[in-house]
């Protein structure tokens, strides 16, 4: 066999599309149908250790009680780290290319515990700094789809 018939079997070039339906379970299903229908954000709280975590989970991950109670939480919250990213990527939400630049946070929900990730509407490095207040901004009712993406960003409320 010659060195081009060896290359030649090493791989095979196939493009797939592989469509799926994930499913969000009990405690994330009616989290997600907050955030549509209500413009809420839900949280499970535990009745053994009295931790509130966002999004909602089935068992708490402090005492690993059954997590049965919903709480609101938020909007507001206080922002606990950030970055401002500057690469661009096909967010996987749209399938469009985010612009650039973005804000992105780590959010400690009021009321929350534990702490939640998402797109901030600031990107000027002057203005954002661990501590500052922020708000989740909600798509309007008829945009929102039962996903994370129904917060559009969070926006600085104080500085």
């Amino acid at each position: 066999m010659t060195k081009e018939e060896k290359e030649k079997l090493l791989y095979i070039k196939i493009a797939t599309h592989l469509p799926y339906n994930y499913s969000a379970g009990r405690h994330v299903s009616r989290f997600l149908i907050a955030l549509r229908d209500e413009g809420k954000i839900l949280a499970s709280r535990c009745t053994d250790c009295g931790a509130v975590l966002v999004p909602p989970r089935v068992v708490c991950g402090n005492c690993f009680a059954e997590m049965r109670e919903f709480v609101e939480v938020g909007p507001q919250g206080t922002l606990r780290t950030f970055s401002v990213i500057n690469f661009p990527f096909i967010d996987p939400f749209t399938g469009v290319e985010r612009p650039v630049p973005y804000g992105y946070a780590i959010i400690q929900l009021n009321g929350c515990d534990n702490r939640f990730p998402h797109f901030l509407e600031e990107t000027d490095l002057q203005r954002l700094r661990v501590g500052l207040r922020v708000e989740a901004v909600f798509k309007p009712p008829s945009e929102r789809i039962g996903a994370m993406t129904d917060i559009a960003h969070f926006k600085i409320i104080e500085e």
